[in-house]
């Protein structure tokens, strides 16, 4: 491998450890049954708050609980990959490099 080739590959690693770094500090914010189950996400796809409105907690239906916090997490998730691949992707071009979004 040339050295300029090398240089290059340094200088897009170097960027990409950056980018992932600042996905630490990005957040997303998502909620599900109309606002009672609220879910703050980062772009490294880390649960940072989970906020759970007292109405919707009742013991006798658990269930309806479970599926709204499942909803809002996997929508967070979706949001939070969207996230990564946009940011990460301006500095791939497009091109899809293993371990990445």
């Amino acid at each position: 491998m040339n050295k300029f080739a090398f240089r290059q590959a340094q200088e897009l690693q170097a960027k990409l450890a950056k980018a992932q770094q600042e996905l630490g500090d990005m957040t997303t914010e998502v909620s599900s049954g109309g606002g009672a189950i609220k879910i703050v996400i980062d772009g490294q796809q880390k649960i940072r708050s989970v906020n759970i409105s007292p109405e919707v907690i009742n013991a006798e239906d658990a269930e309806f609980l479970e599926d709204l916090v499942m909803a809002a997490v996997n929508e967070a998730i979706q949001k939070s990959r969207e996230l990564a691949a946009s940011q990460l992707g301006k500095l791939t071009g497009g091109l899809k490099i293993p371990g990445l979004p």
